[in-house]
């Protein structure tokens, strides 16, 4: 954190120092692993379900960690020391005062579904011009935006900040630590029903973005999600998608052996893309990364470039010749909206298609009804064979009708595959993380048939 001293935090979070020799000492990365603490950096101590940081302040300063920021001072530990009443609440006031002295754009990025895509592409797009601080991983809540903030440096042009929320008020928070120069709403889907209840819930919870931005800001929104096209703001609204009356538009979509082709068109540009990955949400990540980089003055040799770079992250609809058959591994997560999504992403592909489906977790009361929904949307939309395991695998599998099979565990399910499978057929894998179905998919790349 570029000039944020131990003593400018004590006064951004109204602590007291103990122990502090240097309070001018400036701080580096935020980090919560005592493992992970390199010289400098700031130690935080939560306390979790399994540990107490308070525990590892010890172990941080004898890292090198610059200061910790602490509610209790262990026995035995002299400083540097950070005591506050509350260290969520600390964190998050450091990281806002560390913001305002931060003079570059920072790209907010939500939306139930594709941030972590949008993150990338975006990241790949601005990289061709600018040097890039981007969400690393899954930091992308009220302990991880901090996170990701203290990483950026004098050295950083632009920042691509992922965030994500499961509750009302949360985003507020975190679109005041951020404070987002340009937003990007992917979709509003049907994430986390649990909490915000239903598609105006998501909506209103995710748009508290904007209360924290400037009038003048651009945003960039999906014109294909009904709700994200209609809402009113104050800020200049950019639509893009497939659909016509898009601001920025893709055309001429088709499979290549690489991944996806298309040309993205509007506001005078007309941009070819060469996306190295599979599926229809790669091509909305590409027209994210395309509406970020014109906002920021890109020409389009640029943003063509940056969409050829993008690299898939972990399991999101990778896609793997097995030597037997084609499998699109999006193990990750899922929603009924990312998993329809995946299903007409699948059908593009040759041979039968297979959907293997897990349990779709936090969509509240009518979870059951959702799995059957999308049970029988993969069905109508023409799957071959719908297979399921987990909680709400009968429900899935009765949306299914005839062509839908359910087992009573993973492992069932797994037991079976060699005779259910066929060679050349094109298989999806996709369940929220918990229903752990990357065991599906490494089974799938051991057949063979």
């Amino acid at each position: 954190m570029d000039g944020m001293s131990i003593e400018r935090a004590a006064l951004a979070c109204k602590g007291t120092l103990c122990g502090v020799n240097d309070p001018k000492r400036e701080l580096g990365r935020v980090i919560i692993d005592s493992r992970a603490v390199l010289p400098g950096d700031l130690f935080v101590a939560f306390k979790g379900e399994k540990a107490d940081g308070h525990d590892f302040i010890a172990a941080a300063i004898e890292k090198g960690a610059s200061c910790c920021l602490a509610e209790r001072l262990p026995q035995g530990v002299s400083g540097p020391v950070l005591l506050v009443e509350n260290v969520q609440a600390a964190l998050e006031q450091i990281a806002e005062a560390y913001r305002e002295t931060l003079h570059l754009p920072v790209i907010g990025i939500t939306g139930s579904v594709g941030k972590t895509s949008a993150k990338e592409m975006i990241a790949a797009v601005l990289s061709r011009r600018y040097r890039v601080l981007k969400t690393e991983g899954n930091l992308n809540n009220q302990i991880g935006v901090p996170m990701t903030l203290s990483r950026i440096t004098k050295e950083h042009e632009a920042a691509v900040v992922e965030m994500g929320i499961s509750g009302f008020g949360e985003m507020r928070v975190l679109s005041r630590i951020a404070k987002p120069t340009l937003g990007v709403f992917t979709v509003i889907g049907h994430a986390h029903l649990e909490f915000l209840h239903d598609l105006n819930g998501v909506l209103q919870a995710k748009t508290e973005m904007l209360e924290a931005m400037a009038e003048d800001a651009p945003i960039v929104v999906n014109g294909d999600d009904a709700l994200l096209r209609a809402f009113p703001c104050r800020q200049k609204k950019l639509t893009f998608g497939l659909e016509d009356g898009n601001t920025l538009r893709a055309v001429d979509i088709a499979r290549t052996a690489g991944g996806t082709r298309c040309r993205i068109v509007g506001l005078g540009h007309e941009i070819p893309a060469e996306i190295p990955a599979f599926g229809k949400h790669m091509v909305y990540a590409a027209l994210e990364g395309a509406a970020v980089g014109i906002l920021l003055g890109m020409g389009d040799a640029e943003i063509s470039g940056g969409i050829r770079c993008f690299e898939i992250v972990g399991r999101r609809a990778a896609v793997c010749e097995t030597g037997s058959l084609t499998l699109v591994d999006d193990s990750y997560n899922a929603n009924p909206d990312s998993v329809k999504c995946g299903v007409d992403s699948l059908l593009t592909l040759p041979g039968r298609h297979v959907c293997i489906l897990g349990d779709m977790r936090e969509l509240g009361k009518d979870s059951a009804q959702m799995h059957f929904d999308v049970g029988r949307y993969a069905a109508d939309q023409g799957a071959d064979l719908v297979l399921s395991s987990g909680e709400y695998g009968a429900a899935l599998i009765e949306g299914a009708g005839e062509k839908g099979q359910s087992f009573e565990s993973v492992e069932a399910l797994i037991a079976a595959l060699p005779q259910l499978l066929q060679k050349g057929d094109s298989v999806l894998v996709k369940a929220s993380r918990g229903a752990r179905f990357e065991r599906v998919s490494e089974a799938i790349k051991e057949l063979t048939l």
